[in-house]
């Protein structure tokens, strides 16, 4: 998997690279978005990751048991949710606490 790049625009309408994401930081804002359950384009945005990343994010963090996929029937349409577990939420704690170490 790839690193995240984020950008953002200067006054004159340049990009500049603001800073260079590592797994960690990409897995943290997912597994904090889908904290209360929430479809995988929600996710991909939030996390400002593209269709392929998100996918295989996704896919590592299921498997692991960090994150759960379920399914939810809305007027007639069923869609396929993610939301954190438990052990999701501890990796999450975890995360925030090295976080504080080091700040």
């Amino acid at each position: 998997m790839e690193n995240a790049t984020l950008q953002k625009n200067n006054s004159d309408g340049e990009e500049n690279v603001a800073k260079r994401r590592d797994r960690h930081d990409i897995i943290v804002e997912i597994l904090k978005t889908a904290i209360d359950g929430k479809i995988k384009t929600h996710i991909m945005y939030k996390a400002k990751l593209s269709y392929a990343q998100i996918n295989e994010y996704l896919a590592l963090l299921v498997s692991k048991g960090f994150v759960e996929p379920f399914t939810v029937k809305q007027r007639k349409i069923r869609r396929k949710l993610y939301r954190t577990t438990e052990k999701g939420m501890r990796l999450l704690a975890n995360f925030e606490s090295m976080a504080d170490l080091w700040a």
